[in-house]
């Protein structure tokens, strides 16, 4: 595969890293002044329009899914209903840094429900490799210490939650498309805002508050295209460990942000996860390569 395509699927993969990172600084910057779903509510409104204006152009909605598939649509928006509510009222109360380190466990949990779900084999390295993350993420929010934060667990059940919405997809059909998978789950999100909205209550945004929920719902619909467009240029065990990039910029942007940076426990947890989950990219690719030839 040329050089040029891999470097590009990299480059997009950077990039929505870097998309999804800023919407959430502006998302814990400005539920610090408005409320967690009206924030929700405003910003899928956002990202609902520009998913609908992509949807209308790829035509897909002249597409009619199974009655499978759209159950499976319907579990994978559900799902995402759940992590996003959860990951935002962590991010709430957390350093972003810190809560972005829980997140990096997620492609080992992927595979793991990969095998438990749908039979994938793992061998030993790659479950010795999980087994090594799963501490790192025990180090990162240290149960029974003055260090824990009871927050990390909301962090920690979005992040089982975006494992089933990932493992819903798997047995989709390949020609339902992509923007009406994506539209689905950001209906049930926005919905869930407003629904929050009318209980939470309203509060008018200034300007410079809704200029925020414009930067991060902007920046919501890059992360989404770019991370699909991602997977579409170069191999995916070159292009699918640049996702731990998120980690660095949450890093930069906590810091300039809100003046957080992460302690040292929690620095050697995401080193140890990273490199678990850079490990398990490495052996499944390896394998690939194997069955290959």
């Amino acid at each position: 595969m040329p050089v040029s395509e891999n470097l590009r699927g990299i480059l997009l993969m950077c990039a929505s890293m870097a998309a999804f990172t800023i919407n959430d600084t502006f998302m814990k910057s400005v539920t610090q002044t408005l409320p967690l779903y009206q924030s929700i509510g405003l910003r899928g409104l956002i990202a609902v329009a520009g998913l609908l204006i992509l949807a209308i152009a790829t035509r897909a909605f002249t597409f009619r899914p199974s009655r499978r598939d759209a159950g499976l649509i319907l579990l994978r928006s559900l799902a995402d209903v759940a992590a996003t509510i959860l990951f935002l009222e962590a991010l709430l109360r957390m350093p972003l840094a810190n809560l972005s380190a829980i997140l990096q466990a997620l492609p080992l949990l992927i595979t793991l429900g990969a095998a438990l779900v749908y039979g994938d084999r793992i061998g030993w390295r790659r479950m010795t490799a999980i087994l090594v993350g799963l501490v790192g993420v025990l180090i990162i929010i240290r149960p029974g210490t003055e260090g824990f934060d009871r927050w990390a667990l909301l962090g920690i059940g979005s992040v089982l939650c975006v494992v089933v919405r990932d493992l819903a997809v798997r047995p989709i059909q390949g020609q339902v498309p992509s923007a009406l998978v994506a539209l689905g789950a950001a209906v049930g999100v926005t919905a869930m805002g407003w629904i929050g909205t009318s209980l939470q209550g309203w509060h008018a945004p200034d300007a410079w508050e809704a200029t925020r929920i414009l930067g991060a719902g902007l920046f919501l619909i890059v992360g989404y295209l770019t991370s699909v467009m991602a997977m579409r240029h170069g191999d995916i065990g070159m292009v699918a460990p640049f996702r731990y990039t998120s980690l660095l910029w949450a890093i930069a942007l906590g810091f300039l942000a809100f003046g957080n940076l992460p302690d040292g426990w929690t620095l050697l947890g995401a080193t140890i996860v990273v490199g678990a989950g850079l490990f398990t990219l490495w052996r499944e690719r390896s394998l690939r390569r194997q069955a290959a030839g």
